[in-house]
């Protein structure tokens, strides 16, 4: 009992007490919780009122009472001296008087600027979760406030130091040169306040490789785009034998199909438009506003399917895609560059709060990159929602259907074969969940954090109907028989996929909307100081991204139908495999930023990332 006793931690505060926080790297203290202590490290987790937990030593920590005594000391002495120099009345012809009055003033004076001084800095320090970094030893969440108090006071100093001057020759009262004095510096405050700000709003860390990174991509994607589609046009699709001779510049560009694609992207913007669908609101933005939302990906599939119909019916040949595809492929990516122009230049009118997170550096290429500007609307129509899902995702299914009408007329057939029809099958499926499922797209990375620029803008309109629709393309000039067993694997095989990716997604976007749901009350989670949950359970429970795991299944399960005797119909796969590693990368990054030693937990709790006892 004795031996336990001296083992007890000798704790000053305990769990759940308001104590006042040292912020790390300053001298100012704010009001927090005490969360929990750690006995090895002797540190105490206190959390914030804007949520932020932090790890602070006891030293740093002191008890409310304390500050309280101050302030009444303080106080106390305080009105005697101001109540004494008010009673006077000032004079030009009382120089003594004067300057004892004036050096009251001088003291008042300097009270108050310090007390503007310290309160601009306690509002800087104060951290926000988009661009402040929450740990101890990070410079970004001090250095650059102690800078901007230090500004603070130079930029204040000259200015009050006239007005004093001018005050002690005056004659109007002194109640309305204080009045005046604190609205002035008041103004020179927020003006300064607004300038920081809109300094910490700039994207610090850069994607891609930086700025030459990124003008790279801008060429290397279109160009990869067109060697994939070069290559599924040879009898001898290897990747080491690149086509000779390249196509005459002039046969890659037609009027009639740029026509026939802006014709399309059009009607899907009809589609967009018409009132039907339920309106949703987006997750609140940087200024706490909540954009609105049709969601009607659905319909406008039903309609494009019910126009697709129609022109079938009429004779008309679909497979006039299959034809010209190269040429569809480089007016989809002139349209898309012409678009992320116009994009870019409309972003340097948005206003600050209305830029990406991610694509405000201010470098040109990397923001024309990335996208400047988080959610730019022409009215109420949201062009980066807008082509997310709609010209692109619905264009890759009418192009799987092209290629299969062409196999048909190509190789004489009354029926496609069986590798075109599970590939054309798994990738519908795949796009009706998409849009089925529209409403979850409002939480994704896409719209909440990723500007519109030429990466999305060139990955919706080109690489996802022209590079996702790879497979079929191949099939139609490498015809692929595989049996019937086999491809009942294959089925299986994307059932498993189609299953964890569906039903994880499913168990994120239900516990976001409504986390108390008794049907959710087997899930365990972890809090954090935002508000929501870690899932330590389900799905959540056995990878860290789950959905991941299922897009790679079923990204496999698309390519085997191609079978082994290249391996170009598997560069989706491999594509695809790096890709979620890099937005995982991205998304660990953002979610230690997000949730700090809440996550840390997390990650301990489920140590493997995508594949488990792999990755």
């Amino acid at each position: 009992m004795l031996d336990s006793f001296w083992k007890m931690p000798n704790r000053k505060f305990a769990d759940g007490e308001v104590v006042m926080g040292r912020w790390p790297g300053s001298v100012l203290y704010y009001e927090v919780q005490v969360a929990s202590y750690d006995d090895v490290s002797h540190l105490y987790t206190v959390k914030y009122k804007d949520g932020t937990e932090l790890a602070l030593k006891e030293s740093d920590i002191r008890s409310q009472s304390s500050f309280k005594h101050r302030k009444s000391q303080s106080s106390s002495s305080s009105p005697s001296r101001r109540s004494t120099s008010r009673s006077r009345s000032r004079s030009p012809g009382r120089p003594a008087k004067g300057r004892r009055r004036s050096s009251s003033q001088s003291r008042e004076h300097k009270d108050d600027k310090k007390k503007t001084i310290q309160e601009t800095n306690i509002a800087l320090l104060k951290p926000s979760e988009n661009n402040t970094r929450r740990y101890n030893g990070e410079p970004d969440s001090t250095e650059g406030n102690d800078t901007s108090c230090i500004i603070l006071e130079q930029k204040l100093k000259p200015d009050l130091e006239i007005e004093r001057v001018l005050e002690h020759y005056s004659l109007r009262p002194r109640k309305e040169e204080k009045k005046k004095e604190e609205i002035y510096s008041e103004k020179k405050v927020f003006e300064l306040i607004k300038t920081i700000e809109k300094a910490s709003s700039k994207t610090k860390e850069l994607e891609f490789g930086g700025r030459i990174g990124t003008f790279m991509l801008i060429f290397f994607l279109p160009a990869t785009v067109f060697y994939l589609l070069l290559m599924c046009k040879q009898e001898d699709p290897s990747l080491l034998n690149f086509p000779s001779p390249l196509p005459a510049l002039e046969s890659l560009w037609e009027a009639r199909v740029f026509g026939v694609f802006l014709l399309w992207f059009f009607l899907q913007a009809l589609f967009y438009l018409l009132p039907i669908g339920k309106v949703v609101e987006g997750l609140p933005l940087s200024n706490g506003r909540k954009l609105e939302y049709r969601i009607n990906g659905f319909y406008a599939f039903i309609l494009t399917a019910a126009a697709i119909g129609t022109l079938l019916y009429f004779q008309f040949e679909l497979h006039y895609l299959y034809d010209h595809f190269m040429q569809f492929a480089v007016s989809a990516a002139a349209f898309s560059m012409g678009l992320s122009i116009y994009l870019y230049i409309r972003s340097l009118k948005a206003p600050e709060e209305e830029l990406a997170p991610g694509g405000n550096s201010g470098y040109f290429v990397y923001d024309f990159f990335t996208g400047h500007e988080l959610n730019p609307r022409i009215g109420s129509f949201d062009l980066k929602y807008f082509c997310e899902l709609r010209p692109g995702l619905i264009g890759w299914v009418v192009i799987n259907l092209a290629m299969l009408l062409a196999e048909m007329k190509i190789h004489n057939q009354s029926m496609p074969s069986l590798s075109m029809i599970l590939v054309n099958s798994f990738q519908l499926l795949y796009v009706v969940d998409a849009l089925w499922n529209e409403e979850a797209i409002l939480t994704t990375m896409d719209i909440t954090h990723d500007g519109f620029g030429f990466m999305l803008a060139f990955g919706d309109l080109v690489w996802v109907p022209f590079v996702y629709s790879l497979q079929a393309f191949y099939l139609v000039g490498h015809p692929t028989a595989i049996s019937w067993p086999v491809a009942a694997a294959i089925t299986i095989l994307n059932c498993i996929g189609y299953y964890i990716f569906r039903s994880a997604n499913s168990q994120k976007n239900n516990f976001r909307r409504n986390p108390a749901d008794p049907k959710l009350a087997y899930l365990k989670f972890i809090p954090t100081a935002t508000g929501k949950g870690l899932l330590v359970t389900g799905w959540w429970g056995f990878v860290r991204h789950p959905n991941y795991l299922g897009d790679i299944i079923m990204a496999l399960a698309w390519s085997l139908p191609c079978g082994f005797n290249h391996i170009l119909p598997y560069f989706y796969v491999i594509y695809f495999i790096c890709l979620l590693v890099h937005r995982e990368a991205r998304d660990e990054h953002h979610c230690k930023q997000k949730y700090g030693l809440a996550w840390e937990r997390y990650c301990q709790r489920v140590p493997y990332r995508i594949l488990p006892y792999i990755y």
